[in-house]
Formats: structure tokens, sequence, C-alpha cells
């Protein structure tokens, strides 16, 4: 018996190490050859960050990553505060008339092909422009009001879980202590919730920065996304630039996605610690 886990022991080390050069091989790849002199991409002529250089130089991708970045942080954000105050009143509201019918057009959109979402939603606008006026074109608001539409139900699974975790003791006794419910939500459960809201986010920010059918629907030719530049680059043939775009683009996330996670972390180790002193005073 004492030899089954030595035997087995090397079996996981290999499949777990198969699983992440499944997962990771492809990027270091890309990485390595983002570093490459040659123009094309699979041949290695030498060391050099020309295509950084070129990359930087590229007025038009510069601006596509710019105008994604600022649409993904705003999205992101506005899915956030949506989709809290929808798991919240999923959650705390208890059943309430239309209550299953809320809760399923909230998460229709995580099952919606991206295809009828955006065809759909070129519909709204070019109705509501023809009969309103606004929006008069498609540009930077309308992939921004489409990424927050299907943004918001992520966010409010994620939250929704959280919420359903908690222990609502500690909520109940500030409002026996006379605290109002608007004032319990934001200093005590906001909180105890900031890790879910901060992987919402991140989410969010990640889905609407990677997003390339929704916003090619949405669009107008004023305004061009990172991912439809770069899918416009790639139809014509494989660029090293886009090496090097992908590689600082792995960087950014990687450094954002360690920092959160260590700040969450940090937010659920004081909560736990926070949660013992309670218990024991």
């Amino acid at each position: 018996m004492n030899q089954l886990p030595a035997i087995r022991s090397p079996w996981r080390t290999a499949i777990l190490v198969l699983g992440f050069m499944f997962l990771y091989a492809p990027m270091l790849l890309l990485v390595a050859y983002s570093f490459n002199s040659s123009q094309l991409v699979t041949v290695w002529e030498g060391f050099s960050f020309h295509w950084y250089h070129v990359l930087f130089q590229d007025s038009a991708m510069i601006d596509a990553v710019v105008l994604s970045l600022t649409i993904a942080a705003l999205s992101a954000t506005m899915a956030v505060v949506l989709g809290t105050i929808a798991a919240v009143i999923i959650v705390r509201f208890g059943r309430f008339r239309g209550h299953n019918g809320f809760a399923f057009m909230l998460t229709a959109p995580l099952v919606m092909p991206d295809v009828i979402t955006g065809l759909s939603l070129l519909l709204l606008f070019v109705a509501m422009g023809n009969t309103l006026g606004w929006p008069s074109d498609r540009g930077m608001l309308t992939i921004w009001l489409a990424h927050v539409t299907f943004c918001t139900a992520y966010v409010a699974v994620v939250i929704n879980s959280r919420l359903r975790e908690l222990d609502r003791s500690i909520e109940e006794a500030a409002m026996d202590l006379g605290a109002t419910p608007l004032k319990v939500f934001f200093v005590i459960t906001v909180p105890m919730i900031a890790p879910a809201i901060i992987t919402g986010w991140l989410l969010a920010f990640t889905l609407s920065l990677d997003d390339l059918v929704i916003a090619s629907f949405v669009t107008g030719p004023g305004a061009t996304t990172l991912p439809m530049a770069i899918f416009a680059t790639v139809r014509r043939g494989v660029n090293p630039e886009i090496n090097a775009l992908a590689s600082l683009i792995l960087f950014v996330v990687g450094l954002v996605g360690f920092i959160a996670w260590r700040f969450m972390a940090h937010e659920e180790k004081q909560r736990l610690r926070d949660i013992q002193k309670a218990r024991r005073g």
C-alpha cells in the first residue's frame, strides 16, 4: 500500500507537465518568435527587437490597442455595477413575480451564439437610429453598449455564487445595531464580495478585449478594435509584428492577473481572520 503513491506520483507529474505544455507551449513559442529578425514567422534568423520597433511605429495598430483597452475597461466597470445589482436582486430579494424570467433573461447571453447577439444588437441600433436619431452612427459607443450587454451576465453569475456563500449573520447583526441596509451593503457586503467583484471585472475585461464577432456587427468604419485589426492583418498572412503585439498583451495580462490574484488572496485571508475574531468575540 505504501508503494502506490510512489508509483502513481511520476504519472501524475507527467500528466501535469503535458497539460501545462499543451496550454502554454504555443504562447512561449509565440513570445520566442517575436524576437526573430526574419520576416518569415517560422524561420529563425537571429535575436532582434526589430518587430517591437515596427509595432510602436504602426499608428493604426496602436490606435486599435488604445480603443480596445478603453472599451474593455469601461465595459467591465459598467458590467460590474449592473451585474452586482442584478445578483443582489436575485439572491437577497427573495422570490418575486417574474423572478424566474429575470434570472433566465440575465443568463441568456451566456449561451447565446455571438453571431445571433451581434446581429440582434445591430438591428436594434439601426432601428433606434431611424426612430430616435440615436445613435447617429456606429462606433465606440455601440461597441461599448454591446459589450456591457453580454459581460453583465458573466459578472452576475460570479457575484451570484459569492453572495450565496456569505454568512449573513454579520449583516443581520449590523442591521440590528441600527445600520441601514444601504450602509450595510457598502460597508460590509461589498468588502466581503470584493474578490468576486475583482474576478468579475477581470473576466469582463478579458471578454471585451477578446471579442471579435459582436464588435464586427455593431461597429462602423471609424472604429477598429484590436481583434478586428489582428484578424484583418492575419488574413493577408501571418506578420511577425503580431507576435510582438501578442507578447506584450500576454505580459500585461499576466502581470495584472498576478496582482489581482495576490490582492484577492490577501483579502480572503483577512476576511477569514475577521470572521474568526468575530466568532471569538
